[in-house]
């Protein structure tokens, strides 16, 4: 059954595909710089959010060897609103490894030792960069193979199964093709929910579509509840300028610029982390959403007459060059809104 709905799903992916800016047209040479790139980018991303940062990207450091040359802060800066910035940091990494290697390697054990490329990853550049008959199972893989062959335990305990009927679906040719078709089908048709059976090319070999079980594969565990941290961050301006800091390279948000804030906990504390002892006006607070937790920032805002030495202020007017990762994009607005209002 394998093969046979292996080259089903081919058919269809000769006829359906997606134009995508990283996918190579038909006869053209596949680049293994722009799979690599798009695979780090679609972390955890959607192909929409991503489609403006790649073109971007590539337009401005056009192969490897121009964004392993690139300086942090530019390659961070562009990064930011992308989210996962543990990602962008393990970009230049890998970038600049790949180009002391001279170019990507080919098989999967050796991708394996770049910064940020993990199983998933290394096996999709394999098989799509090089066409290896490595296997890529990411969150639609997982969602196709359980309707397919019907695999009912929960995830994550299934995974070890879904990985086996992964293995025997891989053809031993086309095996980039195979993998980009699988994406093709989990974000088309072979959907978390409501899949279009009907239009499915996989329809007559799926186990779960047979029992009617399609709706309900694959099965999860419930999830925990999401905790919540607070924290206070602070808008200081000077004669139109704005005090930024640098994060630490390590943590959340590592190595891009910020507001200054207080430690990030259930219960923070007012003043701690504020650049200077002001009297600080509440500005409101915003919500953002992280992989593990949620965080509530309350936004204090001052203007101060002495400029703190050493330190990064940067021009109100142009806060939209400084890269700001979203959480402080949105206190940003929060404090122009403030400062507008006084």
């Amino acid at each position: 059954m394998s093969v046979d709905a292996a080259f089903a799903l081919l058919r269809w992916y000769d006829s359906s595909r997606r134009q995508l800016p990283w996918r190579a047209g038909r006869g053209q040479a596949v680049d293994p710089y722009r799979v690599w790139l798009s695979e780090i980018m679609l972390q955890q991303t959607t192909v929409a959010a991503v489609r403006p940062y790649f073109e971007r990207f590539l337009q401005r450091w056009p192969d490897v060897n121009a964004l392993a040359a690139a300086p942090d802060s530019d390659v961070m800066a562009a990064w930011a609103g992308l989210g996962y910035y543990a990602r962008a940091r393990n970009l230049i990494a890998c970038a600049r490894e790949v180009a002391r290697r001279g170019g990507f390697p080919t098989i999967e054990a050796d991708l394996l030792e770049l910064p940020g490329i993990g199983r998933y990853t290394a096996a999709a550049i394999a098989a799509i960069a090089f066409d290896r008959q490595a296997v890529a199972v990411d969150a639609n893989v997982e969602r196709i193979l359980a309707r397919l062959f019907a695999v009912e335990q929960p995830l994550p305990d299934a995974r070890p199964a879904i990985r086996r009927h992964a293995e025997a679906f891989m053809p031993a040719q086309r095996c980039g093709d195979v993998t980009q078709a699988m994406m093709d089908l989990g974000q088309t048709t072979c959907t978390p929910r409501e899949p279009r059976c009907i239009v499915c090319p996989l329809a007559a070999y799926c186990a779960a579509r047979a029992q009617g079980l399609q709706n309900e594969l694959p099965r999860k565990q419930a999830k925990k509840p999401r905790p919540r941290k607070r924290a206070f961050a602070y808008w200081l301006e000077h004669e139109g300028d704005v005090l930024l800091v640098r994060r630490p390279e390590r943590g959340m948000l590592g190595g891009m610029l910020a507001l200054p804030t207080g430690s990030w906990a259930e219960q923070p504390i007012a003043g701690e982390g504020a650049p200077l002892d002001m009297n600080w006006t509440p500005a409101g607070s915003v919500e953002h959403v992280f992989t593990h937790f949620a965080l509530d920032v309350q936004l204090l805002c001052a203007s101060t007459a002495e400029r703190v030495p050493q330190a990064i202020w940067w021009p109100v007017d142009r806060l939209d060059e400084a890269g700001l990762p979203t959480l402080f994009a949105k206190l940003a607005r929060r404090g122009t809104e403030w400062r507008d209002a006084t």
